[in-house]
């Protein structure tokens, strides 16, 4: 008995590792295909901005004119960010209350029949958009994206110019030794383990 729950937890742990390297390239295609659809949509109501204050006025939205530009700036820019993985947690965040809102004034009814009838709330508008959103707002955006290219980027810059950094400067004079942040690292990985 003691094998077989052996070979099973082993077919297990394998099968979860060969998963996990599915989880970049997934939240990578959800970012760039929904983002791409978000830009779009962006795009189109920063074209037709007149059509889209009308909406908003027919919804009774305080200040439809302004509201438009900020909706349409919002899906626009949020869905370039939200495609490359910038900012991607508060991309997301931003988005999600966007949309959550899209839900609340737009598609109350959908909105409402979350439970009565959740094909109709499964089909409204904003669901797929919010759907992903929710997604890179609790998993992040994966290996893949700006996010994780930002440190490496200004360790980089930092390296090559050592004297225009103002925390550099200020600990030579202060007579501090500069420690490279990866020898940083694995001191204090040596001296936990």
């Amino acid at each position: 008995m003691n094998a077989l729950y052996t070979k099973v937890r082993q077919w297990h742990d394998w099968f979860l590792g060969l998963i996990s390297y599915a989880q970049s390239p997934f939240l990578l295609f959800v970012r760039i295909y929904w983002g791409w659809q978000l830009w779009q949509s962006g795009w189109g109501k920063l074209h037709n901005l007149d059509k889209v204050t009308e909406f908003f006025t027919s919804l009774n939205m305080l200040a439809p004119a302004q509201m438009a530009l900020v909706i349409a700036c919002v899906e626009f820019f949020g869905g370039i960010l939200f495609a490359l993985g910038a900012f991607s947690r508060v991309t997301s965040l931003v988005l999600t209350v966007n949309l959550t809102m899209a839900y609340v004034l737009a598609d109350r009814e959908a909105l409402l029949s979350i439970f009565s009838d959740p094909d109709k709330f499964t089909a409204a508008a904003p669901f797929n958009f919010l759907v992903a959103s929710l997604i890179v707002l609790i998993f992040g955006a994966g290996k893949i994206c700006v996010d994780k290219a930002i440190p490496y980027l200004v360790e980089i810059r930092a390296a090559r110019q050592p004297e225009r950094s103002t925390v550099a400067s200020a600990l030579r004079k202060l007579g501090t030794p500069i420690v490279p942040s990866k020898a940083i690292r694995k001191s204090s990985s040596s001296s936990t383990s």
